[in-house]
């Protein structure tokens, strides 16, 4: 039973676990969000952005940010949960 396990289930789990690495890397992408962040201070900067539109899309990615390293840090340290 337990041979048929290893030869069965253990690379399905393995593709399983690449996926998800893959899935996260790509949902919070921090190098994209800090340059999404860049991105909107250099339209303000520039004047194509209003203020109320710069600071409002500063505080979303702000927090997108703070959730991808998080999130990045839960998986790093093995701390991931699976909530239903």
């Amino acid at each position: 039973m337990f041979v048929l396990d290893d030869l069965l289930f253990r690379p399905f789990i393995g593709i399983v676990d690449a996926l998800h690495s893959i899935a996260l890397d790509e949902l919070y992408d921090l190098n994209e969000l800090e340059d999404q962040l860049k991105e909107n201070q250099l339209l303000y900067e520039l004047g194509e952005r209003p203020e109320a539109e710069y600071r409002e899309r500063k505080e979303e990615l702000e927090e997108e940010i703070e959730i991808a390293r998080e999130v990045h840090e839960r998986f790093s340290s093995g701390r991931v949960e699976v909530k239903r």
